[in-house]
């Protein structure tokens, strides 16, 4: 009878344990942190720095941006277009940042004669930005109206998200001072 109960009692125990292990297995392994970052490229994200998640919300989102080593090229093209004032000035802000790889993914010759061309360089990259904070809950179907003055949608579920139809949110709730960013694996273009 005792070994029957101690049998019982190690299963029970074992249990224990098991159940919040297998629940945390359960559990999305896309979120990077506690602060409600979401999606599979949150983990490329640096841990120390001034480019990690603590870091980047300390500065304001084109200074926190040039820190991040996946946002060069974005770094890059908003100097070409005169914006690191305008971003880091403005208030409660969403940018809808596209990554390197979203860069590579327009031919070289192409982005040459963007990164050339102010005005259009301009038109794009305001078409990125969202005078307003989107909170994650607000992205399943919705619309909102850019820097640029046209809309663009979102749409998706639990962590799951696309922008525009096009560009899926890698990496998704970053705060920097004064912006909320959602990293994106393909360059928005606004409508014609």
């Amino acid at each position: 009878m005792a070994t029957r109960s101690m049998i019982s009692t190690a299963a029970a125990a074992a249990a224990a344990i098991a159940l919040p292990l297998s629940v945390g297995l359960l559990a999305p392994a896309a979120h990077a942190d506690d602060g409600g970052t979401f999606g599979p490229a949150c983990s490329s994200v640096p841990r120390e720095g001034a480019g990690s998640l603590e870091g980047m919300a300390q500065d304001p989102v084109a200074t926190a941006a040039s820190n991040n080593p996946a946002l060069s090229t974005l770094v890059t093209a908003v100097k070409k277009a005169g914006l690191v004032d305008t971003l880091n000035n403005a208030k409660d802000i969403t940018v809808f940042a596209p990554t390197n790889d979203a860069f590579k993914k327009i031919p070289k010759a192409d982005l040459a004669k963007i990164l050339a061309n102010k005005d259009q360089l301009t038109k794009i990259l305001t078409y990125h930005v969202v005078g307003e904070t989107v909170a994650p809950n607000q992205l399943p179907k919705g619309s909102f109206k850019t820097l640029e003055g046209a809309k663009l949608t979102t749409d998706g579920s639990d962590g799951t998200y696309k922008v525009d139809d096009s560009a899926n949110i890698v990496c998704g709730n970053i705060k920097t001072a004064n912006a909320t960013v959602y990293l994106i694996d393909s360059v928005l273009m606004p409508p014609s």
